[in-house]
């Protein structure tokens, strides 16, 4: 299949986009899917009987409920919530005792969903949990996953800190480079990637954190200028879960051996610093032997890249099912004319491929790497724009 899928629900439409295609059996797809043939063509029949609403699950919840909270309770709920707007359900449930026998006053979770129910609950801001796209962590030959990062800061002695950027092959942990740097910019991290590009060839992935200018948990799937520049070089940028940085341990392992060859003590200047980074990675690739490459040197298991750096960004070329469409400098798409669908102003410029996949939704592509759906029934203000969505909306 074209492009890995996440959720149950994305799996079926999935499914369905390729029977629709006409081009697989349903051997075929029961076996890519890894599903039964009595589970494809309950798929198959709820789709041409109910189209994409037909995929989702059927709700099991009886119609009665035996502790179902009275009638008169809940309107005591309601009037005493309207009385003291700002209080919680934990209030609201000890003054229910005032005013309704005390074997019918329910818990405080069922005070809490019935104010929710009715639109009373003022949900608290929480960080948007981000659906991570998964690297592969175990990569079986070189080239496969380069990691990446920024060693933390550190002051050197002239009381400037020294942000080292570090590029390594994650199979035979070769360090391309340690480059220290004033800043973690993206230009300066762009011109480091070009050079060990240029010398060393691309990757098929590059392994970071969510940290500036690799990725942003803001952003759709948290790429930044920087991913969609690795993806017009044919590298698929993936990341660590947010605060989790043991799923990039060797790197990690990496950094506390440089840290103590190059920042206990720290050089006076920059210049001064980059000769011992320069030193570091000379002794970690050439001399020290890695016990997880059976005590083998990272310059003896490493092999150059198949894949050599294009000077020029190829130019890419959407199927012939996709509408294509110009990001503008505001970072959206237009629609129909007059309405607008945000993506990112890192996009600006660019071209992007949208496909309908029925009921109004599209799935929006940049190149052949998916950034999420939108839902043209949802957009009625021609005033304002909406935001693309990682889920089905």
């Amino acid at each position: 299949m074209p492009w890995k899928v996440n959720t149950k629900m994305e799996q079926k439409v999935e499914f369905i986009c390729e029977w629709i295609t006409g081009k697989y059996t349903i051997t075929e797809l029961c076996k890519a899917f890894e599903i039964s043939r009595p589970t494809a063509y309950k798929m198959i029949h709820r789709y041409e009987n109910f189209g994409i609403e037909g995929l989702k699950e059927l709700k099991s919840n009886p119609k009665t409920h035996p502790n179902k909270t009275k009638q008169v309770v809940e309107k005591s709920i309601l009037k005493l919530k309207e009385k003291h707007p700002l209080w919680g359900a934990k209030k609201i449930r000890i003054l229910l005792f005032n005013h309704c026998d005390g074997k019918d006053i329910p818990s405080v979770v069922t005070v809490h969903n019935i104010l929710f129910k009715n639109g009373l609950v003022k949900p608290q801001k929480r960080i948007k949990r981000v659906k991570p796209v998964y690297p592969i962590f175990d990569p079986k030959v070189c080239n496969e996953v380069w990691s990446a990062d920024y060693k933390g800061k550190f002051l050197m002695g002239n009381k400037i800190y020294c942000h080292p950027l570090t590029i390594a092959d994650s199979k035979s942990r070769f360090l391309f480079t340690a480059k220290g740097q004033y800043k973690e910019t993206l230009k300066a991290a762009k011109a480091e990637f070009t050079k060990v590009f240029r010398k060393y060839g691309i990757p098929q992935q590059v392994h970071t954190d969510n940290g500036s200018p690799f990725g942003s948990v803001r952003a759709i799937q948290r790429f930044t200028r920087l991913s969609y520049w690795f993806i017009e070089l044919g590298i698929m940028p993936v990341f660590s879960d947010p605060a989790h940085p043991e799923q990039n341990g060797r790197h990690e392992r990496m950094h506390r051996d440089l840290k103590a060859s190059c920042a206990k003590p720290s050089a006076y200047d920059l210049k001064a610093q980059q000769r011992r980074l320069n030193h570091f990675v000379k002794e970690y690739n050439n001399i020290r032997p890695h016990e997880a490459l059976g005590m083998k040197t990272p310059a003896s298991v490493h092999r150059f890249s198949t894949r050599p750096f294009p000077e020029r960004i190829p130019k890419f070329d959407y199927d012939t099912n996709l509408k294509v469409l110009k990001v503008t400098q505001n970072g959206a798409i237009r629609w129909k004319s007059y309405y607008w669908v945000y993506l990112t102003a890192d996009l600006k410029g660019k071209y992007v491929g949208i496909e309908n996949i029925g009921n109004g939704i599209w799935k929006v592509f940049y190149r052949n790497v998916f950034l999420g759906f939108f839902n043209e029934n949802s957009i009625r203000d021609k005033q304002v724009s909406i935001r693309l969505s990682q889920n089905m909306v």
